[in-house]
């Protein structure tokens, strides 16, 4: 049998690269964004900052799919600044989209994956969840929670047969970057800087970020749960010397 995944943010970037790579392995993929793609997904209108309609969507996507046994969460949004910059509403606003959506669709989605044989949440995470990177404090902030989020379910559902973790990319190659890119003062200075960062040279891609999620989330990773997966260019782990 074909297994059944939820990937949420499944409209663009690195959701709907992932969305891709599992139906490309032989899964039923629904996908939950607030503007959803149609075939071969089953797209579903979501907002997750809406406890009523991620029941709903969740619920639907469970009826079409016929169960589920994988869910994405990858829904999120950016935030640029010190811990100065952003007003309570925006924190309050940023934290319920990466941090509480993670919770409401994982909470509506937890029925149906106890009843799955291969049972898994994959969590969006971020480099800035380990390591501090300058005028990013809000987002460092909900990433940093997803963490700790991603830990503390692996510990509460492992004996349920649901296994959590979560993916940790460096700066990605995604719609958000090229937004943040075209605000600045040199889009082209600010990419080779954001390039120089990771000790590959480059940033990311949402297709190497859907594989690490992909694998996360196949039975081919049955052992693995609670961890943390980055896919950052080096980005965390290495110091290289510089080269003049």
């Amino acid at each position: 049998m074909s297994l059944r995944a939820i990937v949420t943010g499944g409209g663009s970037g690195i959701g709907l690269a992932t969305a891709k790579l599992l139906a490309e392995r032989g899964m039923k993929v629904a996908c939950l964004d607030l503007d959803p793609p149609g075939e071969p997904f089953v797209g579903i209108r979501a907002d997750v900052t809406d406890d009523a309609a991620v029941r709903a969507a969740v619920a639907e996507a469970a009826e079409r799919l016929g169960g589920i046994d994988v869910l994405v969460n990858n829904a999120g949004i950016g935030a640029q600044g010190t811990v100065e910059d952003n007003p309570d509403s925006e924190w309050q606003r940023v934290f319920d989209v990466n941090v509480l959506g993670m919770v409401r669709v994982s909470r509506a989605a937890l029925p149906y994956l106890r009843r799955s044989e291969h049972a898994s949440i994959v969590n969006t995470c971020s480099i800035a969840a380990t390591a501090g990177l300058p005028a990013r404090a809000l987002y460092s902030a909900t990433k940093g929670a997803v963490l700790s989020l991603t830990l503390a379910m692996a510990a509460d559902h492992v004996r349920e047969g649901i296994r959590v973790n979560c993916v940790n990319p460096g700066t990605a190659d995604t719609p958000w970057i090229g937004r943040l890119l075209d605000k600045a003062d040199d889009p082209e200075a600010e990419r080779q800087a954001l390039n120089a960062r990771q000790p590959m040279g480059r940033l990311v891609s949402a297709e190497e970020v859907a594989a690490a999620i992909a694998y996360l989330a196949g039975p081919e990773a049955g052992a693995t749960t609670g961890t943390a997966l980055a896919v950052d260019g080096g980005m965390q782990g290495l110091r290289l010397r510089p080269t003049s």
